[in-house]
C-alpha cells in the first residue's frame, strides 16, 4: 500500500503537504545548517523544532560527535568523540553558535586501582551532574577488559580529576536524578574472534557530594549470576556463545543503555540483542528482573514495512512475519506516580568470529503452514534480514515464523513490561511524506530505498522533555536521519507532533560534507527553558556519521 493512499489521521499524522523551512524563516545560514531542514508537521502541532546552529568537527563517518550532554551552570555541551577517547567541550552560551574551548582527554589518566587509561581506549557516553561533576564512559583497549569511568570538573581546563574501575565495555553512563549516583550499562561484547566474551554486568558507582572522584570501593556489580540455567525467563533471547566458558548466559546477555525513575531506586537497563529490559535495584545493585518483550506482528495493517530496497519504490505495506523490538536508548518519565519506559526499537544482530546471526530468507526453510511462505521474491520479503534463533518449530525442521531485526518503531512500556502504545509504520509514513525522493537513504548515502530490507529509518535515540505543561518524546532516526517529536503526556494516546530533517540530500557528504547537513543522530539532550542560554527549550543532537553537534530550537504554538 502507498503511504499517500493510508490514512495518516489516526495517530494525529498531517495530511496537508510537506513543509519546507525556507532560507528566510530558518536558522542563519552557518554551515551544516542547511537551507532548507525537511520537516513533516501534524495539522494540530503544538510545537516547531529549528535548526539554530551547530559545532562540525570535519570528520566523516568516525564517531567524532556520539553522543551529547548539557550542562546549564557552565553553558556547556559535552560531545563525546568516541574513537578518539575524548569529549569536546562547546561553549553553547550563544546556542547559534556553539563553539570548541577545550578537550577532555582520557588517555593516560591514572585510576583508583593504579590502571591506566590506554591510547587506544574508546569513549562511549558521557554524563553531567548539576554541580559540574563530569563523567566520562571508557572502554579498555581490548574492549573485553573492564573499563572505566573518568571524572572531570565542567568548569575545568580538561584535566582528569582521576577514574574508577567498572566492568568491560561501559557503553553508557547515567547520574541518577538526586546525584546519588552513576549507573553504567557494561555490554561485554565478544571480541571479534569470538573467544573471549566477558560478562554483561551493570555498575553502580556512589557519587561524592563534590566534584571530585569515588574511591574504587564506591562501585558495586550488578551481575546476571542468578539467572544461569534454567532460570531465565522465557522470550530473553540466549544463544551462540563460546563452549566450555562459565556463566554461559551472564557472558551473552548485553546491557546496552541506561534509565533511573525518578525515585533514584531503580535503573532499567535495554538487553538490546536480547531483546529484553533488565530491572535493577540501585540500593541492593542486584538484578530483580529481566523483561523480555517479545515481538511485533507486522501482519496488522498500521505496523507495515517497505521490505525491499530492489523494487525502487516506496511500498509500504503490512508482511506476514513478525519485527523484534530491540530496543537501543530507553528513557523514563512519570505520570501521576506511575513509571513509564520509553524505547527507540533499533534492532541489532549478533555477528562475531564464524557465527552471523542475520540470514536471508532463502536460508531459511519455512513450514507448510507459514503465511510468509512463497514470499521470497528480491521484491517482497527476499532481500530482508531474519534471525534463525527464533520461530523454529519444535522438532527443528522449519520455521513456523520469521523474525526481522528492530520494530522500527518507539515504544513505551509499564515497568512489568507492558506496552502502552508503539507508533506503527509512523516513521516510514512520515518520512515518505517528507522527502519521497529519499526515502529510507542511508547516513552515509543519498540512495532511494537503501536501506529498506534493513531496518528502516532505524531510531536508535531517544530523550524527553516538558514544553508548555505537556510531555514530549524525542526520537532520532539513525540512517533517514532527522528527529521525530510525539506527545506522550498521556501514554497510551501518545500522538505524532512534528519531524525535522537538518539534511540536504542534494549534496554527497563525501564530496561536500559542510553542506551536507546532519547526518546518523545518535545522542540526544533535551534542555529546558530554565537552563537554556536562549530562555527557550534546546534539543541538542550529535551526529555520529557527519560529526556535527546541532542545536534546535523548541517554539510552542
Amino acid at each position: 500500500m502507498s503511504p499517500v493512499t493510508r490514512p495518516l489521521a489516526r495517530r494525529g499524522l498531517a495530511v496537508g503537504a510537506v513543509v519546507a523551512l525556507g532560507a528566510a524563516a530558518a536558522a542563519p545560514a552557518y554551515a551544516a545548517i542547511v537551507g532548507a531542514p525537511i520537516t513533516h508537521s501534524a495539522s494540530d502541532a503544538a510545537l516547531t523544532l529549528t535548526p539554530i546552529g551547530t559545532h562540525e568537527t570535519g570528520v566523516f563517518d568516525e564517531s567524532a560527535a556520539e553522543i551529547v550532554q548539557f550542562h546549564a551552570d557552565t553553558q556547556r555541551l559535552f560531545t563525546v568523540d568516541a574513537l578518539a577517547g575524548r569529549v569536546r567541550v562547546l561553549d553553547a552560551s550563544d546556542p547559534t553558535v556553539p563553539t570548541e574551548v577545550l578537550e577532555l582527554e582520557t588517555a593516560g589518566v591514572v585510576a583508583a586501582d593504579k590502571s591506566v587509561v590506554p591510547a587506544g581506549a574508546v569513549a562511549n557516553s558521557v554524563a553531567v551532574r548539576e554541580d559540574g561533576l563530569v563523567l566520562v564512559a571508557v572502554e579498555n583497549d581490548p574492549k573485553t577488559d573492564e573499563g572505566w569511568l573518568v571524572f572531570f570538573d565542567a568548569e575545568g581546563d580538561g584535566t582528569a580529576l582521576g577514574a574508577v574501575r567498572v566492568g568491560a565495555q561501559p557503553d553508557m553512563v547515567t547520574i541518577t536524578p538526586d546525584g546519588t549516583k552513576a549507573v553504567t550499562a557494561d555490554e561485554g561484547e565478544p571480541n571479534d574472534d569470538y573467544d573471549v566474551d566477558p560478562e554483561g554486568t551493570v555498575s553502580i558507582v556512589s557519587l561524592p557530594g563534590t566534584v571530585a572522584v569515588p574511591k574504587q570501593s564506591k562501585v558495586r556489580t550488578a551481575t546476571f549470576h542468578s539467572y544461569e540455567g534454567s532460570r531465565l525467563p522465557d522470550g530473553v533471547r540466549v544463544f551462540a556463545g563460546i563452549d566450555g566458558a562459565n556463566h554461559p548466559v551472564s557472558r551473552n546477555l548485553e546491557p546496552e543503555y541506561v534509565t533511573v525513575d525518578e525515585s533514584s531506586t531503580t535503573a532499567y537497563v535495554t538487553l538490546q540483542e536480547n531483546n529484553a529490559i533488565a530491572v535493577v535495584d540501585l540500593h541492593t545493585a542486584r538484578v530483580t528482573d529481566i523483561l523480555p518483550l517479545g515481538a511485533k506482528d507486522l501482519s496488522i495493517e498500521g505496523n507495515g514495512i517497505d521490505a525491499s530496497n530492489k523494487d525502487d519504490a516506496i511500498n509500504i505495506q503490512t508482511w506476514p512475519i513478525y519485527g523484534l523490538y530491540m530496543p537501543d536508548s530507553i528513557a523514563s518519565y512519570s505520570v501521576d506516580g506511575e513509571t513509564y519506559l520509553v524505547t527507540a526499537n533499533e534492532g541489532d544482530a549478533r555477528e562475531w568470529g564464524d557465527y552471523e546471526e542475520p540470514v536471508g530468507y532463502d536460508d531459511l526453510v519455512l513450514c507448510d503452514d507459514n503465511p510468509a511462505l512463497g514470499l521470497g521474491s528480491s521484491k517482497k520479503l527476499g532481500k530482508l534480514d531474519f534471525t534463525p534463533e527464533s520461530g523454529l518449530s519444535a522438532d527443528g525442521s522449519c520455521y513456523e515464523a520469521l523474525y526481522a531485526f528492530g520494530a522500527r518503531s518507539f515504544s513505551i512500556w509499564t515497568t512489568d513490561g507492558t506496552q502502552v502504545f508503539d507508533s506503527g509504520d509512523d516513521f516510514e509514513q512520515i518520512t515518505a511524506l517528507a522527502e519521497q525522493d529519499h526515502f529510507n537513504a542511508s547516513n552515509t548515502n543519498n540512495e532511494l530505498d537503501n536501506r529498506s530490507d534493513n531496518k528502516g529509518p532505524e531510531p536508535e535515540g531517544v530523550t524527553i522533555g516538558e514544553v508548555g505543561g505537556r510531555t514530549y518524546a524525542f526520537v532520532g532516526l539513525e540512517r533517514v536521519g532527522g528527529v521525530m517529536v510525539y506527545d506522550v503526556t498521556d501514554p497510551a494516546a501518545s500522538s505524532f507532533v512534528t519531524y525535522v530533517n537538518n539534511r540536504d540530500f542534494g549534496i554527497d557528504p563525501e564530496e561536500d560534507l559542510a553542506s551536507a547537513g546532519d547526518l546518523g543522530p545518535e545522542g540526544l539532550a533535551f534542555i529546558a527553558a530554565e537552563d537554556s542560554p536562549s530562555g527557550t527549550p534546546l534539543l541538542a543532537v550529535a551526529n555520529e556519521v557527519s560529526g556535527t553537534t546541532t542545536l534546535f530550537e523548541i517554539t510552542s504554538h
